[in-house]
C-alpha cells in the first residue's frame, strides 16, 4: 500500500476538548494545545500534514478550551487546505468517550482513526491500518516501546497482540498508549449508545476479550504538554511528517 493511500476513506477524529491546563503549565500562557509550537510551527500544522500525507481527507475536530484560537488558525489555511475539516465545540469537558459520542454523527467511515491532540507518534500509518484490518478487531491501540514510561499509561500487550490490561506510569522501559486508535464502526456505535466518560477507564475494560488489540512499535512520541519534548522535536518537520 502506498503511504498516500493508508488513510484513504478513513475519517479522523481529533480530540482536543480538554481544558488545556497542561499546556498553560508548560508554556506559561493560555495557548490552545493544538497551537503549541513544535519545531517552529504550530503542532496542528505538523499533525494535519502527517495525516494528509497518508491520504486522510476528512478530519472532525472536537474542541473545547480556546476553540476560537484553533478555528482562527484554521481559517488562515496552512496545512488545513488539503483537508475537509469540521469543528465541534464541546459545551463542557466531556472525556474521551463523551467527545466521540458528541461527534459520532459526522464520522462516516469504518474504521475511524482517533487521535488525542496532545500527542504525536511519528510512525508509518500503513502498518497500523493493515494490522487493524487483519485482526478484524473492535479497536486497535497504537502502543509504543519507550525507555522511560514514567509519563504515560502503560499497556499490557500479549504476544498475540491482545490487550490484557492497563498499568499506571512507572519509571523504566515499558509499552505505552500513544493516544492513537482505530475503531470499527460497530465500536463507535457502542460508544455512542452509552454514557461512558473515558476510553481507558470505562470503554476499553468493557470490550470483549480478544477484541481489543495493541499494535506495538518503536517510534518517537512527542507530548505537547512537555516543553522539552517540543524543543527537541527536530525530526518533526514538513519533510518528516
Amino acid at each position: 500500500m502506498k503511504p498516500e493511500r493508508a488513510l484513504a476513506g478513513i475519517d479522523v477524529a481529533l480530540l482536543a476538548g480538554g481544558l488545556g491546563s497542561r499546556i498553560r503549565n508548560a508554556t506559561g500562557d493560555a495557548d490552545a494545545r493544538l497551537l503549541a509550537p513544535v519545531a517552529g510551527r504550530a503542532f496542528l500544522h505538523h499533525l494535519l500534514a502527517h495525516l494528509a500525507r497518508y491520504g486522510a481527507s476528512r478530519v472532525i475536530l472536537a474542541l473545547g478550551h480556546h476553540a476560537d484560537q484553533v478555528t482562527a488558525w484554521l481559517a488562515q489555511g496552512d496545512a488545513a487546505n488539503r483537508l475537509e475539516i469540521l469543528c465541534h465545540i464541546e459545551p463542557q469537558p466531556m472525556g474521551t468517550a463523551g467527545a466521540l459520542r458528541f461527534i459520532r454523527h459526522d464520522l462516516r467511515s469504518d474504521p475511524v482513526l482517533m487521535v488525542k491532540a496532545d500527542r504525536f507518534a511519528d510512525m508509518d500509518l500503513r502498518a497500523f491500518v493493515a494490522a487493524h484490518k487483519l485482526a478484524q478487531a473492535d479497536a486497535t491501540l497504537l502502543c509504543v516501546e519507550v525507555e522511560d514510561a514514567s509519563r504515560f499509561r502503560r499497556v499490557d500487550v500479549g504476544a498475540d497482540g491482545r490487550v490484557r490490561g492497563f498499568l499506571p506510569p512507572a519509571p523504566g522501559p515499558g509499552i505505552i498508549d500513544a493516544g492513537v486508535y482505530l475503531f470499527s464502526a460497530a465500536m463507535m456505535d457502542r460508544i455512542a449508545a452509552t454514557d461512558m466518560d473515558t476510553l481507558a477507564g470505562d470503554v476499553f475494560p468493557s470490550v470483549a476479550p480478544g477484541r481489543l488489540r495493541g499494535y506495538v512499535t518503536c517510534v518517537k512520541v512527542v507530548d505537547t504538554g512537555i516543553r522539552s519534548d517540543r524543543i527537541t522535536a527536530g525530526t518533526i518537520t514538513d519533510g518528516a511528517v
